[in-house]
């Protein structure tokens, strides 16, 4: 009686073990966002929301089914990108903002986290894909980064879309330019011409007048990787570039640590190399990918007076994100786990 008694004691410990278990780590994980800013409950009409929850879903799941069909960390960030940078929702792109000038100037990076590789490019005015040109800079060139015209002229040369400047142009940036201008006290360039009407006129918010997208992922293979895309901040002058482009500041990955996008006031995020920074904190104080993200962006960056915030995917299946403004749009998909889709800072 008593060796029964004994034996259902263990099992049953066996079985409250088992259940208490955390679950297997993924073999493949994607993380997406679409900017951060000054982005609240308030501002947001529902239809505004479900636009923005519908696009991050949409993106997400073509990712996802990329890195589910065994395809590798960089094609589902290209794959996924592309989407985002034709989406007039989001700063990248078509939906990119305006400089002083009355210009769109792109910029893109892509880190392999496998090889170290990366590929950069900042001033780019007329690749459809600025995600696609800093790849190809990555595989195709010596070179880690190229800007303006030269950029565009690679592009060209290794046939990736281009098109008429024109093609970014969209009212509602058009319209924040020359608030941002009126404001400053500066002059307001000739308005371009040839825009199409903008198909998002009355969905898109405008996150304060920044932003950014990216993807991070992991894919079965156990390689990581980066990119980030953005058309920088409104009303910009002097060909200033941000973090997005900027290895090590607005993008990084390395399969020793993580795989980390930026997004937020550039400046800040370069001072602070904010993407190698918790990839290092991760890869030599052995911190939580999770604790790393939280250091860097609620702690030092908060401290130093700047605003953004990162997400992070690591090569044992962790995914992070972090922020110090009201809201990020954001998204994940992991094998063995639903999509998840959040914007305000009471969402998981």
């Amino acid at each position: 009686m008593r060796v029964l008694t004994l034996a259902a004691a263990i099992a049953t410990l066996m079985t409250s073990q088992a259940q208490a278990a955390p679950p297997p780590a993924p073999k493949w994980a994607i993380v997406v966002h679409g900017g951060a800013g000054v982005i609240e409950r308030s501002q947001l009409t529902p239809e505004q929301e479900k636009a923005y929850r519908a696009a991050m879903t949409r993106v997400t799941e073509v990712g996802a089914k990329v890195l589910k069909d065994g395809g590798s960390a960089m094609d589902a960030i290209e794959a996924t990108i592309h989407l985002l940078e034709d989406d007039p929702l989001f700063n990248a792109g078509r939906g990119a903002v305006f400089t002083a000038e009355g210009r769109n100037e792109l910029d893109a990076a892509m880190m392999d986290g496998r090889s170290l590789k990366a590929g950069a490019v900042a001033g780019v005015t007329r690749t459809r894909h600025p995600i696609s040109l800093a790849r190809v800079v990555m595989e195709k060139s010596p070179h880690v980064m190229l800007i303006g015209p030269g950029a565009d002229a690679f592009s060209k040369a290794q046939g990736l879309e281009q098109v008429d400047p024109s093609y970014f142009f969209t009212e509602r940036r058009w319209k924040s330019l020359e608030s941002f201008l009126k404001a400053n006290n500066l002059p307001i360039p000739p308005k371009p011409a040839g825009g199409a009407p903008d198909p998002a006129q009355g969905l898109a918010h405008d996150e304060g007048k920044k932003g950014t997208v990216g993807v991070v992922a992991l894919d079965s293979h156990g390689d990581v990787a980066a990119g980030t895309s953005t058309g920088g901040t409104t009303g910009k002058r002097w060909g200033r570039v941000g973090d997005a482009p900027i290895i090590g500041a607005g993008t990084y990955a390395s399969n020793t640590s993580c795989a980390v996008s930026a997004t937020g006031t550039g400046e800040y995020f370069i001072r602070l190399t904010v993407a190698r920074e918790v990839c290092a904190l991760v890869e030599l104080k052995g911190m939580s990918l999770q604790a790393a993200a939280d250091q860097v962006i609620q702690k030092q960056l908060t401290a130093l007076g700047g605003d953004g915030g990162v997400i992070a995917v690591a090569p044992d299946g962790q995914i992070a994100w972090s922020y110090n403004t009201s809201g990020m749009y954001r998204a994940s998909a992991a094998e063995g786990r639903p999509l998840t889709v959040g914007i305000y800072k009471d969402e998981p």
